[in-house]
């Protein structure tokens, strides 16, 4: 359970009325035009802020996840969309977010922390959301002799009410190569490996905001660990051995 120690309590940096106005606006006006008419009040009130944001969560991680600290502008995403291959062309996220992978970790598919903030809500979550292929053949394997304990650390994180259970996006069957007998069969079929907690977007706006994101990365933290042991080992030929196991 989350213990009182680990909840922290000194007020923290947050999102301001002015920067959810500019959110609202962007969904309305999500163009090129508008953006650098308005971006002074983007630099202000969204990217300032969020680089805070950022940087009071790494001191909360420096002691839950250490070696997931971040420095606060690679943590913190762009706001551009890449719309090279999406129907959606519009130029604009109308969200802000922040990643903090493990270190080493960060072009190898690790696992982590992940925040988004928008009118509409926050999502807190943590773990790996959508491994490729190689990453994803690691963790079925490693699960193969560690299910149980995966369980576990899924059942711990679902008692503290911090967390939503697992949606995995499971498959129908088994994947290629892995046994439909095998004891952690159900859990093998999963595609997604990422706890999440959602709070509604005026969270954004309190003082507790980071308290709150820190207070769930607590709870997740096990999770993160548990799938960064086969996510660190990945070797080359365990990835070529991945091809069609997805």
């Amino acid at each position: 359970m989350i213990t009182e120690k680990s909840t922290p309590t000194a007020p923290g940096p947050h999102f301001s009325e002015a920067s959810f106005d500019f959110l609202e606006e962007l969904e309305h006006r999500n163009n090129r035009e508008w953006f650098l008419e308005h971006k002074p009040t983007y630099e202000i009130e969204l990217k300032e802020r969020m680089l805070r944001i950022a940087d009071a969560i790494n001191a909360g991680l420096a002691e839950i996840a250490p070696e997931h600290v971040r420095a606060p502008n690679k943590a913190v995403m762009r706001i551009y969309r890449d719309v090279r291959f999406a129907r959606d062309k519009t130029p604009y996220k109308t969200h802000v977010a922040a990643f903090w992978p493990r270190q080493g970790l960060e072009k190898t598919g690790g696992a982590g922390f992940f925040v988004q903030i928008g009118v509409h809500g926050v999502m807190v979550a943590a773990g790996s959301y959508t491994p490729a292929a190689p990453q994803l053949f690691a963790i079925r394997e490693y699960l193969l002799g560690h299910h149980e304990h995966m369980r576990s650390v899924l059942s711990a994180a679902q008692r503290t009410g911090l967390a939503e259970p697992l949606a995995g996006n499971p498959l129908i069957r088994s994947p290629k190569g892995f046994d439909p007998e095998h004891p952690a069969a159900d859990l093998l079929r999963n595609r997604h490996w990422a706890l999440t907690s959602n709070l509604p977007g005026n969270a954004a706006l309190g003082a507790n905001l980071t308290a709150l994101v820190i207070e769930r990365f607590r709870a997740m933290t096990p999770l993160v660990n548990l799938l960064n042991i086969p996510l660190a080992e990945s070797t080359p030929l365990q990835r070529e051995a991945s091809t069609g196991r997805r």
